[in-house]
């Protein structure tokens, strides 16, 4: 007779748009602790970058795009966990010793632990491991009082991630505030551990399983929701059930493009203005681009908010896709407004330019 076999951990690597959670996964992979793990990333909206950003690995790395993982998605999480099993089975793909999936940053981790946790099959084959949520030090108290889903991303998990602590100290934020948040994550979840993000190494976070203990009851409650609920994330109020791109009324996600290489000064100049002038409506910004400097190795953007990071060079294209995309997850920013903004910095002909007055809320701020 052969035994059941040992579950392969199922690691959720969480946190809200933009908090660093692709650039921590990515140091975590070159850590040998992590052979044999298979990647799944998921992003909100039809156009997925993220995967690309992902460093190659002996396993698979596998997009999940077409929304966050919640309501439809969720199937297709518990079908490509069942995939994975079948090739891994069948001798399809090499053996994998662990899973991590790294979520997008609007997510509710509730279901996707539910998906492991509660599914007869997975759970027999896979077991729950350890939930990660990064946290971003600069946007992270703004972030948990304007977001839910931030909040929850913390209070379930069982070790936080404190990012970008180097930026809170050095880009005009307050000196107090890594502290106020590291007291506001303390109440939401006293029994998780809090971890610099340029320091932890891979077994600090993904060793063991998750653990209900030292968490709050609210995290109980959801997650019995989810084990008792007929019909999965009946109880969530999204509306992007039949949009992909859309999350609530308010937060929308779209893509730009451009199949010629752009100047680095009219790139600069298109993502000063978007970052001073809308800069708090911009949840995360993400992109690559092919500069006319230097095509072969393309850049990688990344922004939040006010804060958009110095580009990344890339040493050659990830795929064959050579045109420049710019992902953008926005709340109440009108993407008509940003798509003729993008154009009248290409300079393409005959499209019309953004109202001037329309730049920014305040119609005098351009003219100082």
């Amino acid at each position: 007779m052969t035994g059941r076999p040992t579950p392969i951990p199922v690691n959720v690597l969480t946190g809200f748009l933009g908090a660093g959670k692709t650039t921590l996964l990515n140091r975590l992979l070159r850590d040998p602790a992590l052979a044999d793990t298979a990647v799944i990333v998921n992003e909100f909206g039809e156009i997925g970058l993220d995967h690309l950003l992902v460093e190659a690995v002996e396993g698979d790395t596998i997009l999940l795009s077409a929304g966050c993982l919640c309501c439809t998605v969720r199937g297709d999480l518990v079908a490509t966990l069942e995939d994975l099993l079948r090739r891994r089975d069948n001798g399809r793909i090499a053996p994998f010793r662990r899973v991590v999936i790294e979520t997008t940053g609007l997510a509710d981790p509730a279901p996707i632990l539910g998906a492991v946790l509660h599914h007869p099959y997975l759970a027999m084959r896979y077991a729950l491991g350890s939930v990660v949520a990064v946290v971003d030090a600069v946007n992270g108290l703004g972030t948990l009082d304007a977001h839910e889903e931030a909040v929850k991303q913390a209070a379930i998990a069982d070790r936080i991630v404190l990012a970008k602590t180097e930026l809170a100290k050095t880009d005009g934020a307050d000196a107090g505030a890594p502290d106020d948040l590291r007291a506001r994550l303390q109440a939401l979840n006293p029994g998780a551990p809090i971890h610099p993000a340029d320091q932890v190494r891979a077994a600090e976070l993904l060793d063991g399983f998750f653990d209900l203990d030292g968490k709050t009851g609210d995290v109980r409650t959801w997650l019995q929701a989810e084990a008792v609920e007929a019909r999965p994330h009946a109880h969530h109020g999204h509306r992007h059930r039949h949009d992909v791109n859309r999350h609530g009324a308010r937060i929308r996600a779209f893509c730009l493009s451009h199949d010629e290489p752009i100047r680095r000064a009219s790139l600069d100049l298109f993502l000063d203005l978007l970052r001073s002038a809308h800069g708090p409506k911009l949840l995360r910004l993400k992109g690559l681009v092919a500069l006319a400097e230097d095509p072969e190795r393309p850049v990688v953007i990344h922004g939040v908010q006010h804060v958009i990071h110095l580009p990344a060079v890339l040493p050659r294209w990830p795929d064959g896709d050579r045109r420049s995309r710019i992902v953008l997850i926005v709340n109440d920013l009108d993407q008509s407004f940003v798509e003729r903004l993008w154009n009248a910095f290409l300079g393409r002909p005959g499209v019309d330019q953004p109202d001037r007055a329309a730049l920014t809320d305040n119609p005098l701020a351009l003219s100082r």
